[in-house]
């Protein structure tokens, strides 16, 4: 357990709730639905939303398990917080997975697999994780950076605005 984990998790709810994204991995990759993942979103170890890998499904490539349960359990309890909620993953999330549970503000994150049997399976993520802390003229995607200015612009409307719901 890390440091910064909750030093009494139920742990039956958590094997629970992880075996039932392991199932949903499991089930939509045999039914071609997309690729062995599987997440489930819990609050309180009620399941409040469930997603399954449907990139190549959907043809989407951010439709993975992690983002797609995020999105139906912010769109089923009206909110962009899942603050309270625990995300539970067949596999250790992908960096634009871990992401998003960071944006979501899930409360914890439980997983079984790990990156490392992920890309064994040919889903390897290290190119990511290695190109993140580069700055981005030395990223191997080429990147340019224009109208700095006229984009900073609206940044800074943005903080003006006395309307605006931070998140």
């Amino acid at each position: 357990m890390s440091a910064l984990a909750s030093p009494d998790p139920d742990r039956a709810t958590d094997e629970r709730l992880l075996r039932e994204a392991i199932r949903l991995s499991r089930a939509r990759m045999r039914q071609g639905r997309g690729g062995p993942f599987g997440a489930v979103v819990a609050r309180d170890g009620v399941v409040v939303a469930r997603g399954w890998n449907a990139v190549t499904s959907t043809c989407d490539p951010t439709a993975h398990a992690e983002v797609v349960a995020i999105r139906r359990a912010c769109r089923g309890l009206g909110t962009f917080s899942l603050a309270g909620c625990v995300l539970y993953a067949s596999c250790e999330p992908c960096p634009m997975c871990l992401a998003a549970a960071y944006w979501a503000r899930v409360d914890r994150l439980v997983y079984a697999a790990t990156r490392d049997d992920a890309a064994r399976a040919g889903f390897d993520d290290a190119l990511i994780y290695r190109e993140v802390p580069l700055p981005p003229e030395a990223r191997s995607l080429p990147t340019d950076q224009l109208l700095h200015a006229e984009g900073a612009a609206v940044l800074g409307e943005w903080l003006a605005k006395p309307d605006r719901v931070p998140y």
